[in-house]
């Protein structure tokens, strides 16, 4: 018998006996991805900082890449040619791409949103750009990302209008049914929903409700980490994990700090993204366990210990902090230097996240992670809310 292929399949290997953390496994066309996982973005087919095998020897299993951007430089007449963003940037592992909305946000002065879609000014070139949900999805087809987005009617978190985030929500779903219709590749690429309704309860569960009745192979919780309080953000998370199917992925699109990373892993997510750890790099800022290291500050100047003693990382190995210190924010090679350490950084947090879901110490790990990231043991209340939520109560050394 014939089975047709999937464009994702997803596996569960062990859930948390105590939070909902999940440990899986994404089969995808270019790459089987191992989660809970952190994307980097590369927003331009680009990592800033990064070549594609650098990426690979880091461990990275997916990327991230701008469905507007790309669509405008080098546009899909070159991608196509290329036969993909794969070829054209080097990369044979999994992509994913978000679908354009974001710019709605980003790019608000130069845009207008109407049902049809979202109408552009180029920051390019000042000519008009027509944004559809069809079109959005023609160009990720052409992409060929692994997992594509659909586009959402985006509004900025601290929006406080209920009629345009209700407009917004309700707009979504109507989009949703039009990407999924102009979808040319299903058994190649997965479209994932959008979950909206900002920090409105009422309309952030239709919206998962609505966006459940559709046959596709995971989903997206959109519309947070902009702005809002950490107590806004928790609940929206915890809302969506409760509602959203639990045999399929679940991405929380836009978060990269390693706390918020540790406590929606216990919320039951699957799937971050960021630019964090590289435009931090850029800043001169190093992640490390207990935050960040601003390598910029003087008390840098001579010390000769690495970043951290303990990551693996080249850049760990073979500079100290006091070299970095002579170089960040002056010369280039001390962004790629700070990069490779930050992504080491997140996908190291990453595989110790899924090995101690699998090995069912997790809470214990959080619990680690936590005092180590807060060594005055002065916890933020959202931090202790939100794992208490899902059973883990940290408690003061």
């Amino acid at each position: 018998m014939n089975v047709t292929p999937k464009a994702l399949l997803f596996h569960l290997n062990a859930e948390c006996n105590t939070t909902r953390a999940r440990a899986g496994i994404m089969k995808l066309p270019h790459y089987d991805v191992k989660t809970p996982v952190f994307m980097p973005v590369g927003t331009q087919g680009t990592m800033k900082g990064l070549l594609p095998d650098q990426l690979e020897s880091l461990d990275c299993e997916i990327i991230l890449g701008n469905t507007y951007h790309l669509g405008n430089r080098p546009g899909t007449e070159v991608l196509r040619k290329a036969g993909g963003l794969h070829n054209f940037m080097g990369w044979n592992r999994a992509l994913l791409t978000d679908s354009g909305g974001f710019q709605m946000v980003s790019l608000l002065k130069l845009a207008e949103i109407t049902e049809e879609g979202v109408k552009f000014r180029s920051p390019y070139d000042d000519s008009e750009i027509m944004l559809t949900p069809e079109k959005s999805i023609e160009i990720q087809n052409c992409i060929g990302a692994d997992i594509i987005m659909q586009l959402d009617d985006v509004v900025q978190t601290t929006f406080q209008d209920y009629d345009r985030i209700k407009e917004a929500t309700e707009r979504t779903s109507r989009w949703l049914d039009r990407c999924l219709s102009a979808h040319n590749r299903p058994l190649e690429q997965s479209i994932f929903p959008i979950v909206q309704g900002l920090l409105d309860k009422e309309l952030r569960e239709k919206s998962a409700r609505d966006h459940l009745t559709k046959d596709v192979n995971g989903f997206a919780i959109g519309g947070l980490s902009g702005g809002e309080a950490k107590d806004d953000f928790w609940p929206m998370v915890r809302l969506g994990t409760g509602i959203l199917d639990k045999n399929k992925p679940r991405y929380l699109m836009g978060v990269g700090l390693a706390i918020d990373l540790v406590v929606c892993v216990a919320l039951g997510i699957d799937m971050f993204d960021c630019v964090f750890p590289t435009r931090t790099a850029r800043f001169g800022c190093a992640l490390v366990p207990k935050g960040q290291l601003n390598l910029k500050q003087k008390q840098y100047q001579t010390d000769l210990n690495p970043i951290d003693e303990n990551c693996p990382c080249s850049t760990c190995k073979t500079y100290t902090r006091a070299y970095l210190h002579s170089i960040v924010t002056v010369e280039t090679v001390a962004c790629h230097l700070i990069s490779i350490h930050n992504i080491a950084y997140q996908m190291q947090l990453m595989r110790s996240m899924r090995e101690n879901i699998e090995n069912q110490t997790f809470p214990q790990f959080v619990q680690e992670f936590v005092n180590a990231y807060y060594p005055d043991a002065n916890y933020p209340d959202w931090v202790i809310n939100s794992l208490s939520s899902v059973g883990i109560n940290i408690v003061k050394p």
